[in-house]
């Protein structure tokens, strides 16, 4: 398989996928569900949709406000405006092509800022280290609080918990055992993962070497209750989802998460798998596909008009540049 192609298929499958899953979707829902999802999706209160947006831009603000202190020590201090401006344009891009976004963000941050590519590369490849830790954390709260309803649907499934017990055992003295062959082997290989993995925990350790490293962690975590924020207020714009808990949300938010990451924007998925996992806890598929689609609607909505806002703003308030 030659590059181009390759590249082409990582480009071209996610959006097909996302498509697949739409029109599957449209044809898998009675009519007269369809209808019902609509009209949840146009009674949808105006109130909790726009609060849902502001906290996502909160967020997107922090997360700015955050890429400023991983820059200055490399002896950078770019505007605020330019940084959230980059940031929207990275997530616009990335709903086009995934992970593009972020050689566009260190791209133009060369551009407008004078900061060298693999400096700013370096910063955002260290936030995309932090999230995943911080989305890990999110995922053992999760479980943590939702351990008895997650065992139960389990055992519903025909799952034996000794069984699940003994992989989860065999999974962790497997991954124990390759780490040591890591790092004794001398290998090509072995040395290139433990050079990365040594570069993630520099990326990492780096935070705590930082004059501001309280406040980015500050940052961090206003960051990710943003994110839970967005869904927690979508609750209240569909009935049913009225009465959910915290814990019953996180494991519509992890599985939002993972979809995410499946097609580009989580077209077609997010919505199908936010549906199934308060389906867990009882919510009807009409409202729970209400749910995941009003939600999913108001996150591109906000990336695609903000992104295309920073696409014209930025050159406009870098002229000079």
């Amino acid at each position: 398989m030659t590059p181009a192609l390759k590249k082409t298929l990582k480009t071209v499958v996610p959006i097909l996928i996302g498509v697949f899953l739409v029109v599957y979707w449209y044809q898998s829902t009675a009519p007269e569900d369809r209808e019902q999802i609509v009209y949840h999706i146009k009674q949808a209160d105006p109130l909790w949709v726009t609060l849902s947006l502001v906290l996502g831009l909160l967020g997107h603000i922090s997360r700015a406000v955050r890429w400023s202190y991983l820059l200055e020590p490399l002896g950078h201090r770019p505007k605020l405006t330019n940084n959230v401006l980059l940031i929207f344009m990275a997530y616009l891009a990335n709903l086009g092509v995934p992970r593009t976004g972020e050689i566009l963000r260190a791209t133009a941050l060369t551009t407008y800022e004078g900061v060298p590519f693999e400096k700013g590369f370096g910063t955002i490849v260290t936030e995309r280290v932090i999230d995943v830790l911080m989305l890990l954390l999110i995922i053992v709260i999760t479980l943590f609080l939702q351990t008895e309803v997650i065992i139960a649907l389990l055992q519903e499934k025909g799952w034996d918990m000794n069984g699940i017990f003994v992989l989860l055992g065999s999974g962790m003295a497997a991954l124990l055992i390759f780490v040591l062959l890591i790092k004794k082997s001398a290998h090509p290989v072995a040395l290139k993962i433990k050079s990365f993995v040594n570069g993630l925990l520099d990326g990492v350790f780096s935070i705590f070497k930082m004059k501001r490293k309280w406040s980015f962690v500050f940052h961090t975590l206003f960051i990710w209750a943003c994110y839970i924020g967005m869904l927690w207020v979508i609750k209240y714009t569909v009935p049913e989802t009225v009465p959910l808990d915290l814990g019953q949300l996180m494991v519509a938010f992890v599985a939002g998460a993972f979809a995410m990451a499946t097609t580009n924007g989580g077209i077609g998925v997010y919505p199908i798998v936010v549906s199934g996992a308060l389906g867990i806890y009882g919510i009807s598929a009409v409202s729970g596909d209400a749910f995941g689609w009003i939600m999913w609607i108001a996150q591109t909505a906000m990336v695609v008009v903000f992104g295309a806002i920073s696409f014209l703003l930025l050159p406009l308030l870098n002229r000079t540049k």
